[in-house]
This record gives structure tokens, C-alpha cells and sequence, in this order.
């Protein structure tokens, strides 16, 4: 298990910047009054309302708002506002060495699987995969509810109807991963990661059903899908087909891939690009299991 980041007290102070897509003050007003009815207080970061083309700024500015709120110790949370494209052309710039000595939460997913990957690998330091401003709006009340528990540090038990393989009984293991498409940008690159003996996680949105196979084709020739503890599959939402039809779903492609290898895949976990989304801490340590009072799946993170 990765170090874990202190959790949040009311009167802390958290950031919310994007290292990656514009988006507006307003469009994150709503997440604002969020925190602040939990106790916290909010800093903006100078992306926010900030435009270079489709990006929060340049590239230069991201990375040095995302500096500025890693080495600020009053800052106990980085929240991302979106997600989008754009965090990998930041990434090189940053200096991690007050953040290491000063742990906090880096907070998102999708593109913001990158930082997830690089910190969780490189600096042994626990990262939240979770919701961002940009979707709260459309969020869940669980899903809400559990990005509250997450950054207080309460432990939750998930519960969700989850179609599996080769799960028959609890599996305890630190939990890695993210999104899928950015999974596959970081093989064979300087920013590679280890997921041997952890339960991985995927999740995609708006995909080529035949782009899926190639992205999980990948994953196994780069050995990321031996060895693992677990696999679990979160939303694989929108998925797209040609019109002459790959032939199987997400589901079968994943199944088709990973079954071979002997481990429990579990499909349909609250997590990724759905409304639903739940907090996970990527580098804590999950159990997975049977729930004995019906056909659902518990997750205690």
C-alpha cells in the first residue's frame, strides 16, 4: 500500500485547477458551493476561465498553476475541474519535490490518469480517482457522497450488481489503473507503470469497439494484464462499432484477453465515465467480495 496523503478537516483549504480542457468559473460554481457547505475552502487556480484554444491556457500556464498549488502547504487538495486532453503535454515541467516531502490529494480521472499512473509509480503516493466539478451537476448523490468520504477519510462499503469471472472468493490487493485509453498512451514510454500482483481498474468512454481490442491487444503484449490480482472493469460507456460490426462487446473483447490468465474479472463497478462514479484511492489497499445477503458485490475501500 501506497503512503497515504493525510485526509481533509473542515477549515482545510483545496485547490481546483485544470491541467488539461478550458472550462469556465461557472461551470464549476456549483462544485464551489460543495465544498464549501462541507467545511472547506476554496482556492482557484489562474486555469480556471483561462483559454488557449481547446486548453485551460498554454501549456506553460498549466503547469505552473499545478506547481503553484503542489508547493503551497496551505493546500491540502488538488481538485481537477475537468478532464478532456491535455494533461501529458504538462507533465514534463513539473517538480514533485516539495509535493513528496508534503503529500496531498490529487483528485479526478480520465485524462487525469496520467498524474494517477506517474504518481502512484514514481513517488509511492496514494492518488483519488474520482468525480470532478464538471460533472457534478450530473452526478449521483452516492457518487458525491462518496468523493466526501474519500477526502474525510471514512471508509465505505460499495455495493453494486457486478457480472463476474472467476471470483469465488474475497480478494484483498492495492488497486492501480484508470482510464484505459490512457493506459495504453503511457506503454513503452518514460512514464510506464507497474501493475503485477494489483487490482487493476478500467474504464472508457466513446471508443471504437475495435479500438478497445487493440488497446487491450497492447496491454498484454507490454505483460500488463499477467500477473495481476483482479481485474475490474468499471463504465465502458458509448461504445461505437463500424458499420460492418466488430462482433463482440467491450465485455467479451476484455473477457476474450484476460480470462486466460485465471484471475477474477468483475464488470459493471461504479467507476469511470457514468454518473454514478465512486471515489477510489489508487495505491490504498480494496477487499472485493461477495455480498452474503444477495447477488451483489461489495467493495471496501
Amino acid at each position: 500500500m501506497l503512503f497515504q496523503p493525510d485526509y481533509l478537516k473542515a477549515g482545510d483549504t483545496i485547490a481546483i485547477i485544470s491541467t488539461a480542457r478550458k472550462i469556465s468559473i461557472e461551470e464549476i460554481q456549483p462544485a464551489i458551493d460543495l465544498f464549501e457547505s462541507w467545511g472547506l475552502k476554496v482556492r482557484l487556480g489562474k486555469t480556471i476561465g483561462a483559454s488557449e484554444n481547446q486548453f485551460a491556457g498554454t501549456d506553460a500556464m498549466r503547469a505552473a498553476d499545478f506547481q503553484a498549488m503542489l508547493d503551497d502547504d496551505d493546500i491540502k487538495a488538488i481538485v481537477m475541474g475537468r478532464g478532456g486532453y491535455g494533461t501529458v503535454r504538462m507533465m514534463d515541467n513539473i517538480n514533485y519535490h516539495r509535493f513528496v516531502a508534503y503529500p496531498k490529494w490529487i483528485v479526478g480521472y480520465s485524462d487525469i490518469t496520467f498524474l494517477h499512473n506517474y504518481i502512484n509509480q514514481f513517488f509511492g503516493i496514494q492518488t483519488l480517482h474520482a468525480s470532478m466539478p464538471i460533472n457534478f451537476s450530473t452526478n449521483t448523490p452516492e457518487a458525491i457522497e462518496s468523493l466526501r468520504k474519500a477526502l474525510f477519510g471514512e471508509v465505505q462499503t460499495i455495493r453494486f450488481e457486478g457480472e463476474h469471472i472467476h471470483f469465488d472468493k474475497d480478494i484483498q490487493g492495492e488497486i492501480a489503473g484508470g482510464n484505459l485509453s490512457i493506459l495504453y498512451a503511457m506503454l513503452g514510454t518514460t512514464n510506464g507503470f507497474n501493475l503485477n500482483d494489483k487490482i487493476l481498474v478500467i474504464e472508457d468512454l466513446d471508443e471504437y469497439l475495435y479500438h478497445i481490442d487493440r488497446m487491450m491487444m497492447a496491454m498484454k503484449k507490454a505483460g500488463k494484464l499477467q500477473g495481476l490480482k483482479a481485474l475490474l472493469v468499471g463504465g465502458m460507456s458509448d461504445m461505437k462499432d463500424n458499420a460492418i460490426p466488430f462482433g463482440k462487446t467491450a465485455e467479451e473483447i476484455i473477457i476474450e484477453h484476460c480470462s486466460p490468465y485465471g484471475y477474477p474479472i468483475i464488470f459493471n463497478a461504479p467507476i469511470g465515465h457514468i454518473t454514478n462514479n465512486h471515489a477510489i484511492k489508487l495505491g490504498s489497499e480494496i477487499t472485493l467480495r461477495k455480498s452474503l445477503d444477495s447477488n451483489s458485490i461489495e467493495m471496501v475501500v
